[in-house]
């Protein structure tokens, strides 16, 4: 039996200094701002711990090669599973926001545009660049940022955007009448641009997701570009947010298009939104886990798993499955990888293999499973991402795409360091103290 009860994740960083709204702020905006987001903070850590889980479940044991395995999938995500897709990993900065631009600069009537973190540097500037010339040609482009994800975003990108015809609007900013869904971030990312090409994963806007992903400081990222029926729900998972956000709807074909088969993906879009009582993303890691048989290849930067999911690994070694993390080695939070690190022991134990990458930041979210299903999404495993944020994923029921994302798992698997049952119990005081500091609070992580 699973029992369901979402753990810890953790919030990326934010900065004071600009308002909702992006304009930076007088001084005695700044007081009021800083006081916000401290009875916000307070406020959060309370509702986090009302957050709960469904009721226990068993899931069945399908095969993820089983014909009854997707059909399965489908009715517990309440997704539909949609044929005809092209789908190509995009990693790392050099990828992502070439392939961003190109597609932004061949819109013809609509692009729709949602980002977590936008903070600034080169990426950022040539995204509002790009963007902004669209609108200017008479492109209905729309701009969907969280409230504390992009308290980073100077006010002169903002303002280039909405000066030159875009719509640009915050989700749940840091404001009194919405304080009380601080707590509830949209953590999506997603671009699509004329309704058939479509981008998601949880790469962010800043020159933090510049270069390869090998290098001190910068972030390892996984993406995918789609094209075919799939898009549609990744444009459906952008209204939803829009019309919260707005009270605007936008449908019509220059959003929703009659879609034509762009490959030979079947390709799933699941989205998550617990506020609306939806816990998708937390079905989605139990019943796959559950399901696997060879392999578990699972790469998460922010790994606070609760116990149902920690025991559902254990049972896929039990099976006999091989189970790899690939885990940061550094990340920007210090307590998160405590968090983590804590909760090593009975898997190490039980075979579970883990490694902790080296090269740069580890932001990547991605998973394959027996070498037929793969996983892109924005989610991490923790509480936050599973019970708290707006999150999305595309699911791939396709071998190739699995091989290829083993293969890059493999590749970063070479810049990783393993982890052993004997360092991990030999780690010092220090370490053991920060991860009992980390107690109280992993339902913010």
């Amino acid at each position: 039996m699973l029992v369901v009860g979402p753990g810890p994740m953790s919030n990326n960083s934010f900065r004071a200094g600009m308002t909702s709204d992006g304009r930076r702020p007088r001084r005695c905006h700044v007081k009021a701002h800083l006081c916000l987001l401290v009875v916000a903070g307070a406020l959060s850590a309370a509702l986090a711990g009302c957050a709960r889980g469904p009721l226990p479940l068993v899931f069945p044991e399908v095969e993820i090669g089983d014909p009854s395995f997707a059909p399965t999938f489908e009715a517990y995500t309440a997704a539909p599973i949609r044929w005809g897709n092209r789908v190509d990993l995009l990693l790392n900065g050099e990828q992502i926001f070439p392939a961003q631009l190109e597609a932004i600069r061949s819109a013809q009537s609509t692009f729709t545009y949602a980002q977590y973190f936008y903070e600034t540097g080169p990426p950022a500037r040539a995204l509002v660049k790009a963007m902004s010339e669209r609108c200017r040609a008479g492109v209905r482009g729309h701009v969907l940022v969280d409230g504390i994800g992009s308290l980073g975003m100077p006010a002169e990108l903002r303002d280039s955007l909405t000066e030159a015809g875009c719509e640009v609007a915050s989700f749940h900013p840091v404001e009194v009448p919405t304080i009380g869904e601080i707590n509830n971030r949209n953590h999506r990312r997603i671009l699509v641009v004329d309704g058939r090409i479509g981008f998601t994963g949880s790469s962010g806007a800043s020159s933090k997701w510049m270069g390869n992903g090998r290098r001190e400081g910068y972030w390892r990222q996984t993406d995918v570009r789609i094209e075919g029926h799939a898009v549609t729900d990744l444009q459906a998972a952008f209204v939803e947010n829009w019309l919260e956000t707005t009270g605007k709807a936008l449908g019509g074909p220059a959003y929703f298009p009659r879609q034509e088969r762009r490959g030979e993906v079947r390709a799933q879009v699941l989205r998550s939104s617990p506020g609306r009582g939806s816990l998708t993303m937390y079905t989605m890691y139990l019943f796959s886990i559950s399901s696997a048989r060879r392999s578990i290849y699972l790469t998460n930067p922010y790994f606070v798993p609760d116990e149902t999911i920690r025991d559902a690994l254990l049972s896929a070694r039990a099976r006999g499955v091989r189970v790899v993390l690939l885990l940061p080695g550094a990340i920007d939070h210090e307590l998160v990888v405590a968090a983590s690190s804590a909760g090593f022991g009975r898997l190490l134990d039980a075979g579970v293999e883990i490694f902790e990458y080296q090269a740069g930041l580890l932001h990547a979210k991605t998973m394959t499973i027996d070498g037929a299903w793969a996983m892109v999404g924005s989610a991490n495993m923790d509480n936050r991402s599973l019970a708290l944020n707006d999150e999305i994923s595309l699911i791939a029921y396709d071998r190739e795409i699995a091989e290829r994302l083993e293969k890059v798992f493999e590749d970063d698997l070479t810049h990783a360091r393993p982890t052993d049952p004997q360092s991990w119990r030999a780690r010092s005081l220090w370490r053991r103290f920060l991860e009992f500091l980390t107690v109280p609070v992993r339902s913010q992580l």
